[in-house]
């Protein structure tokens, strides 16, 4: 591997860490970099997902406190997230690059959309929820395939699941944030586990890319604070469209 290409990657890792911190959306960068230069897809996806997981760590454990009151019900979207995770990850790996190719400009559209609307998803009232309350049946079914997708393809993944529990579960928005965090720690976890099985994950781009997106989320946080969400928003979704319609003329 040359000095560029380290260097891009760690580029992008670090971009990655600072809009995940701001905004989220940090996938489009890790997984649009490493295809570009030539990580097959599959691979691409699979090592993104290994460069994302630290950052879901020092998240949840931001959160430790909120955890710790909504434990029971936690732990049963936890076996639903690993359920669906596994499950999504064995459907990847059951495709070819090729096949999974041809998915990667509509998947890249569908994140970046929904990524877009993510402001107008949350409901604007938010139901009173005991923090120990259990899952709700509709929250685990639509968590099943939320994780799916997670385990499948992850770019936008916090974006659906902060979305959907919001509309299954309420609560308020740190309920809300801290149980993303979780789950997202469990989906990943489990696709890692299956893509290093599977002989997909591109482990030197991962340990160049792993320290640039912890960098970068130290950064996102002091820009944050300094900086407009809004144009951080716009050029992630900016990025989105353009690696769409990159895939799609590549196709």
């Amino acid at each position: 591997m040359s000095l560029l290409t380290a260097g891009i990657l760690f580029l992008a890792g670090f971009l990655s860490g600072v809009v995940n911190a701001i905004a989220g959306g940090g996938t489009f960068l890790t997984f649009g970099a490493m295809t570009m230069l030539g990580v097959p897809p599959i691979s691409a996806n699979a090592t993104s997902s290994i460069a994302q997981f630290p950052g879901y760590i020092t998240s949840t454990w931001a959160y430790i406190d909120d955890i710790r009151l909504m434990w029971r019900g936690a732990i049963a979207f936890a076996v639903i997230s690993a359920l669906g995770a596994l499950a999504g990850a064995l459907i990847l790996l059951s495709l070819d690059n090729v096949a999974f190719g041809a998915l990667v400009p509509w998947l890249l559209l569908a994140a970046t959309a929904l990524f877009a609307a993510s402001p107008w998803l949350r409901p604007k009232k938010l139901a009173e929820r005991a923090p120990d309350a259990p899952a709700s049946l509709a929250g685990r079914l639509v968590q099943l395939f939320t994780s799916i997708y997670g385990g499948f393809f992850g770019a936008g993944m916090g974006v659906m699941m902060l979305a959907t529990l919001g509309l299954t579960e309420g609560g308020d928005y740190h309920r809300l944030n801290a149980l993303k965090n979780l789950l997202s720690i469990v989906i990943a976890a489990v696709a890692i586990v299956i893509f290093a099985s599977g002989g997909v994950v591109a482990w030197t781009h991962a340990a160049i890319m792993v320290p640039g997106v912890a960098l970068g989320g130290y950064a996102g946080v002091w820009t944050a604070r300094r900086g407009p969400q809004a144009i951080v928003r716009a050029l992630v979704v900016a990025v989105g469209l353009f690696l769409a319609f990159y895939y799609f003329t590549k196709s």
